[in-house]
């Protein structure tokens, strides 16, 4: 065949190998992994097999002298450096000599013979020379003897302890083989944080997806913006802060903010959890901490982010007799070192995040380590609104749904609360065989997540029904009737969770509250005891987490905003978190008054309750035969019985621009009905 028709030849492409059915179609890779388990298996088997039965026996000189008249031994070796014979014994002589005409053979690897010798201390080379000339000419031995001068100890000194050594050599290699040289046994020592760059971020998370906490945001914006335009800051002189501490509620955004920051930022991003430092064995934390830091600073300039820091952060013990954590505070120890000592450490910056700033050590605190401390709060009525616009980008919305009403329906609700929000609307939506996810379905999710799963399968008697509508009555009158009092949306006597009956208000956003407000807050929370001492004059269990608000809001009143005329301008809370140990800030005597002030201000706002309700006797009674009969009530229900309230608060307005939308969009979709009708 020509060279022309070989080049012009198409060659055939091998056939692919048909996949088994049922079977694991991967294929088998031989790697180097194997040839280490190979070599590790072929000296265990060599360990083994080398240590096979005894082969040689020490005897006396006299019975050794016995045995070679008696022409035993096959050949005799002299080593005259250790004054030793070995001699190695005939075969058929085995039985005398072992008890036993036959011995285990030694291992394929092994470095023994299949001679059976025995070994006698003699004096000297020379006497023994004429011992075995004068066993040769009387007693007729055909033994043959040999001398040598060799090291025979410091050799099987070599051969024992050789295999030894490299069975730990090649243990050792293959342990640094696997972990990378670091990390000690298995890579516990290695960092477990996780890398995040371009080419690892399949879907990033930027700062357009984090609604609200501009502040927030502002702050970590400035170190993105540093990280991509660092000469616009050093040509001033400006140095970029070391590291910024996220400190918050939980579900408020921080570990958002650090994915955005990630998604932004275009530099190497590690991130992990304070439990990963954490382990059983003794100086891992430590370790964990020096590979992270020496991977970040091969990657520099680069992020790392610890979230929940608190874990390895926690302030160190100052008696370390009691309750010391040795092994966590050495961690922490290196974590202070690693940011912040003797080394330098440019281009590294830390972000963490904690909800539970007020346990960290205050070395981790100061400037230089965490120059900033960025709050991330629970969201106010602007930023819930973002955040539900972004939340229900994705969901079908009926037309009666409005942000601002959702908004400050929710308040004190994180983010994380927010999105569970939307998430269970859309789920009972969908349980419902709705096509859209409707106001009503916001409001059902809200109860869900705030009292609990309804339960109207729940078996209560005729009287306690009655006593529970009563209760919710009391409340739902007190806070129409009063000025500060939250608005009602919604009463029900449907048992959810673990309570019998519930009330639902929308709070006012406030900045500050005054005396005023707290004592009608405080007035219409005990309506409902007060209800059940007037109308059936018996008093129930049913108050016991209304006493427990009231409780605990009087006391705050007293002690912590000096609103008591007895103890005016005190103060009596530790705002650094450390709380005042064991002992008091103030006297027994101080501790009994406000004991007494706290009494005072229940038992006034008690009295003011029912006064306001014998007042509106009647109006209660048909409100709770209304909340019999329904079950469940809203405001619009309130209004027909007492009238129009006095005070119109914004949430109120909120309200009723709610179901004026509602009306006008009713009308509008009457106007397109009749029109498809004329239409047609």
């Amino acid at each position: 065949m020509s060279e022309d028709s070989k080049k012009n030849k198409k060659e055939t492409p091998p056939k692919p190998e048909m996949p088994v059915p049922g079977g694991n179609n991967k294929p088998f890779k031989f790697g180097f992994n194997w040839v280490y388990a190979l070599v590790f298996f072929v000296l265990i088997f060599y360990f083994f097999s080398s240590t096979t039965a005894e082969r040689n026996k020490e005897v006396g000189w006299t019975e050794f002298r016995h045995l070679a008249e008696n022409n035993t031994f096959s050949k005799m070796q002299v080593n005259m450096t250790e004054n030793k014979v070995i001699a190695t014994v005939k075969k058929e002589n085995l039985i005398t000599i072992f008890g036993t005409d036959s011995l285990p053979a030694p291992g394929p690897f092994s470095m023994q013979s299949n001679d059976a010798t025995v070994s006698v201390i003699i004096p000297s080379a020379d006497k023994f020379s004429d011992y075995y000339d004068r066993w040769v000419n009387e007693y007729k031995i055909d033994s043959t003897i040999s001398y040598s001068e060799g090291n025979s100890r410091l050799w099987s000194l070599i051969i024992n302890i050789v295999p030894f050594a490299i069975l730990i050599f090649v243990w050792v290699w293959l342990l640094r083989k696997s972990t990378g040289g670091v990390g000690g046994p298995f890579g516990v020592g290695r960092t477990k944080a996780q890398l995040y760059d371009k080419t690892t971020q399949a879907k990033k998370v930027t700062f357009k997806d984090v609604a609200g906490l501009a502040e927030a945001k502002q702050e970590v914006e400035e170190i993105v913006d540093f990280l991509k335009n660092p000469k616009k800051y050093t040509d001033l002189g400006a140095k970029i802060p070391k590291g910024a501490l996220l400190v918050g509620p939980p579900g408020t955004g921080k570990t958002l903010l650090a994915k955005a920051v990630a998604g932004e930022a275009n530099v190497p991003f590690f991130s992990l959890s304070g439990s990963d430092f954490v382990e059983m064995f003794v100086g891992v934390g430590a370790s964990r901490v020096r590979d992270l830091f020496r991977q970040a600073k091969e990657k520099a300039p680069c992020i790392i982010f610890i979230d929940e820091i608190d874990a390895v952060g926690r302030a160190r013990n100052r008696n370390p007799n009691f309750g010391a954590n040795d092994e966590r505070e050495s961690t922490l120890n290196q974590l202070l070192t690693e940011m912040d000592g003797f080394a330098s450490n440019s281009g590294v910056i830390i972000l963490a995040a904690t909800n539970r700033v007020d346990i960290l050590d205050k070395a981790l605190l100061r400037a230089g380590r965490f120059d900033r401390q960025i709050n991330v709060d629970l969201p106010e009525l602007n930023e819930r609104k973002e955040i539900f616009n972004v939340h229900l980008k994705n969901i079908k919305l009926g037309q009666d749904v409005n942000t601002e009403f959702l908004a400050r329906q929710t308040p004190g609700f994180s983010g994380a609360d927010i999105a569970n929000v939307c998430n269970e609307a859309a789920l009972i939506a969908a349980r419902n065989g709705k096509e859209a996810v409707q106001k009503d379905d916001f409001m059902n999710a809200v109860d869900r997540i705030v009292g609990g799963l309804e339960k109207k399968s729940k078996v209560t008697t005729e009287g306690e029904r009655k006593t529970i509508a009563i209760h919710e009555a009391g409340h739902a009158t007190l806070s129409w009737m009063l000025e500060h009092a939250n608005p009602l949306v919604k009463v029900t006597i449907v048992p959810r969770g673990k309570a019998l009956g519930a009330a639902w208000y929308m709070p006012e956003e406030r900045q500050i509250t005054t005396y005023e407000q707290l004592q009608d807050e405080l007035c219409a929370t005990l309506g409902g005891r007060a209800a059940e001492d007037i109308v059936t004059g018996k008093i129930s269990t049913g108050a016991a987490n209304d006493l427990e608000k009231v409780t605990k809001q009087a006391y705050a009143m007293v002690a912590y905003y000096g609103m008591s005329p007895n103890l005016q301008n005190l103060n009596y809370y530790d705002a650094s978190g450390q709380d005042w140990g064991f002992t008091k800030p103030y006297s027994d005597q101080t501790a009994k008054l406000i004991d007494d002030e706290v009494k005072r201000i229940i038992n006034e706002q008690y009295e003011r309750a029912k006064r306001i309700l014998r007042e509106n006797k009647d109006k209660h009674s048909e409100l709770a035969s209304f909340l019999l009969e329904k079950e469940v009530i809203y405001a619009d229900d309130l209004e027909r019985i007492f009238g129009e309230r006095k005070w119109v608060s914004r949430s109120q307005e909120i309200l009723a621009e709610q179901g004026l939308a509602n009306e006008e969009t009713a009308h509008e979709l009457s106007e397109n009905q009749e029109n498809k009708e004329e239409n047609k």
